[in-house]
């Protein structure tokens, strides 16, 4: 009686971790976002000939946020990024008797594909967009204190992991293609250009031949509890070439900051699953 009891018992028991499994298996898997927010401190060069044919130099301090999402799209190969890009600075010139001011907003929308996956090391491919908008402030200039710097363009980018024990190594490098970018020429002032209408040749089309970017992006994630520390470099390179006048903003950057994992519900999912609750949609 006892022996019954106990096969009955086993038997039960297998059955019970069976349909656990099988629930289980049925729950579609989710990846998480990966989100970080970095704060970034080192020098920047500034050289913009509209302004003065001198070398500014000083300090540039960034925020960066950065998202980094898969997609049902390429069997479920494709991840996007956006990294929302935040830089400023103020240099002075050679002798220091003068200084310059800087400001951008940049953001970059991402599609990556993998080529390589082999154990701890992955690379990908990709391209995408890149919209900026910012300015440079000369304080000594009178007729003419200030620079428009926005561009839009089609950027091509590597990105890859490697992984080793708890430490995650990743390095990206970006750089425009083609795409739009706004200068005038030497003595063309702003009240011509918005005042008066008179903005002839101040939109160019951007190529290698008149502009050369670089976004190089060496970061370490280590957990740290539930959440992870990134630490890294980040080098920003930008120049135009055109109307004749040079542009060239150069930055090199120490970043560090925290990165989360979330996963992300639409309303729809929360109205189909009794396991997802949200405190706005009830």
């Amino acid at each position: 009686m006892m022996k019954r009891m106990g096969f009955v018992f086993v038997f039960l028991f297998y059955i019970a971790f069976a349909v656990i499994g099988q629930d289980k298996l049925a729950i579609p898997i989710n990846k998480s976002v990966n989100q970080s927010t970095l704060f970034g401190i080192g020098s920047m060069l500034i050289t913009d000939t509209y302004l003065s044919p001198l070398e500014y130099s000083g300090i540039s301090l960034s925020l960066l946020h950065e998202r980094l999402n898969s997609s049902s799209l390429l069997n479920n190969k494709l991840v996007f990024q956006q990294q929302f890009f935040l830089q400023a600075s103020s240099t002075n010139n050679p002798i220091g008797n003068a200084k310059t001011y800087f400001g951008n907003l940049d953001y970059q929308l991402n599609g990556f594909y993998p080529f390589i996956r082999q154990n701890s090391f992955r690379l990908y491919g990709g391209v995408g967009a890149d919209f900026a908008l910012g300015g440079i402030y000369n304080i000594r200039n009178g007729n003419n204190p200030a620079q428009l710097k926005t561009s839009i363009n089609l950027n091509a980018a590597l990105l890859a992991f490697y992984q080793w024990k708890l430490l995650t190594l990743r390095w990206q490098v970006s750089s425009p293609l083609i795409g739009a970018f706004f200068s005038p020429e030497y003595g063309h002032s702003y009240y011509e250009i918005f005042v008066l209408g008179n903005d002839k040749g101040t939109i160019h089309f951007g190529s290698p031949a008149n502009q050369r970017g670089l976004r190089n992006y060496i970061t370490a994630d280590y957990p740290l509890g539930k959440v992870t520390l990134r630490a890294g470099y980040l080098r920003n390179y930008y120049r135009t070439n055109v109307n004749n006048l040079i542009t060239s903003i150069s930055s090199h950057q120490f970043v560090i900051g925290l990165v989360f994992e979330s996963l992300n519900f639409g309303r729809r999912d929360v109205e189909k699953n009794d396991w997802l609750k949200s405190v706005y949609y009830e």
